[in-house]
């Protein structure tokens, strides 16, 4: 347990899980029908005001938390070029988001707390939103401290009025006119983040993108768009979205066509799905339409998976045995402290995306949970998928982890410097049964308090 720590206005997490508890109970209805809209919607702009406020408050103990690790980490002798380190992934693990958000939620809440007292002001008032403070602080990142103290002044004012789309016009408007150079050399160096990315879509489908230079990205806009009207011109049925999509994979992959199949793709199943028969017991589960999972994207349907496999030009199937009682992949030993090619691809099969909690990004990495140095075996049990960012954090004092017990389901439990806990465990296999044991925790209890108040109150 952890000692609740009354905050500088004397609020202290108890109390915040009161408030939690108290809007829980929330339910709208009211007790005389036409008379409640009034204080519904004053309700609503009450609650998205508190939203506002509590945003800020985060803000605070987070930029509070940030100067108490780092003085600790100096303390410990940690290396000035490593010191903060693990940071942003403990306040990602508290706010249920990725390492990559916590990074950008950290540089939000310094920013906002020790440059942009303005905007901070309005958010604390609910006067704006944290996503239109993030905007203002993006946008005004470029400027030298006394610039963007200014620019906080000028825009901070006005937020209230503003929307999402006015607050990023007004606030590069506002750059360009404190420091011109400052903006263009913004906008030159913009160029280094181009990148593509793969996001899943509802129905099987995925969205590809790509953040490119304007010229770029109007260039190969206006090449597929003529070449698609070029190709209606000559009689194809195809609608003018339908021939951009399927030239871009054509081009892209150089295939003949956008169906003659990914160059390679990692659809994992069970055989009763890929074959279409079932062969369970009367007594058995049957997982004939278990759906499954396509890696990179999330689960597919299994109609879907079956026409995949078939109308591919070319098929190459892998055998993953897994353990009947608790639906683990079947471990394999090794004495290296180098994962072998195998043993790493079981690992990126059975983790699909980054093991930490909320993250969800590729994996880069494959980590040892509990270090090599320190006696951990190359092993299934001991191996987790990492993106680069999580594995790192990894190194940061305090923070340590260790793998369940054999049969638990491949859980990893995850201890930060201040004794919090998390645990993680891979999703389900296709056609697995379900996990027979979890772990308890605060999240779980507090879930099922309401659960409980809810069925009660039923």
């Amino acid at each position: 347990m952890f000692e609740r720590v009354s905050t500088e206005t004397g609020a202290c997490s108890a109390t915040v899980r009161d408030w939690v508890d108290e809007l829980a109970g929330v339910d709208g209805r009211g007790s005389d029908g036409e008379g409640c809209d009034a204080e519904r919607i004053e309700m609503i702009r009450a609650l998205e005001e508190l939203k506002s406020a509590a945003a800020a408050a985060q803000a605070r103990l987070t930029a509070a938390f940030a100067a108490s690790q780092r003085a600790e980490q100096r303390r410990a002798g940690v290396p000035a070029s490593e010191v903060g380190r693990g940071i942003a992934a403990q306040v990602a693990l508290a706010r249920r988001e990725s390492p990559h958000r916590g990074g950008r939620l950290l540089g939000l809440a310094e920013a906002l707390v020790h440059e942009m007292p303005r905007t901070m002001a309005a958010l604390t008032a609910g006067e704006t939103n944290e996503w239109r403070a993030t905007v203002v602080a993006r946008e005004t990142a470029c400027l030298p401290r006394e610039l963007r103290e200014q620019a906080d002044l000028e825009l901070g004012n006005r937020l209230m009025r503003l929307g999402d789309r006015e607050t990023e016009s007004e606030a590069r408007r506002l750059v360009y006119r404190l420091d011109p150079a400052a903006y263009v050399n913004r906008s030159r160096g913009a160029a280094d983040d181009r990148r593509v990315t793969l996001r899943p879509a509802p129905d099987t489908m995925s969205r590809l993108g790509a953040l490119l230079p304007a010229a770029s990205g109007v260039a190969a806009h206006t090449a597929l768009t003529q070449e698609a009207d070029r190709l209606r011109a000559l009689g194809d049925q195809r609608g003018r979205g339908q021939l951009m999509a399927d030239l871009l994979v054509e081009r892209v992959t150089g295939q003949a066509s956008a169906t003659a199949g990914p160059v390679e793709v990692h659809l994992v199943m069970s055989d009763t799905s890929l074959l279409g028969e079932n062969r369970a017991g009367p007594d058995e589960r049957a997982d004939l339409d278990e759906p499954g999972e396509l890696l990179g994207h999330g689960p597919v349907p299994a109609p879907w998976a079956r026409d995949f496999v078939r109308e591919a030009p070319q098929v190459w199937l892998r055998r993953l045995y897994v353990s009947p009682d608790t639906g683990e992949l079947v471990a394999m030993e090794s004495r290296r402290r180098i994962f072998p090619r195998r043993l790493r691809r079981l690992l990126v099969v059975r983790d699909h995306v980054c093991r930490t909690p909320w993250c969800g990004a590729p994996i880069r990495h494959i980590d040892h949970v509990v270090p090599a140095a320190a006696g951990g075996p190359t092993s299934a049990e001991n191996g987790q998928g990492l993106c680069e960012a999580c594995n790192l954090a990894r190194q940061a004092p305090g923070m340590l982890a260790r793998p369940g017990p054999r049969g638990s389901g491949d859980f990893v439990t995850t201890r930060t410097p201040t004794g919090h806990e998390y645990t993680s465990r891979p999703p389900p296999l296709p056609g697995a049964p379900p996990p027979k044991e979890k772990p308890a925790g605060d999240d779980e209890s507090l879930l099922e308090h309401h659960l409980r108040r809810d069925l009660a109150a039923a």
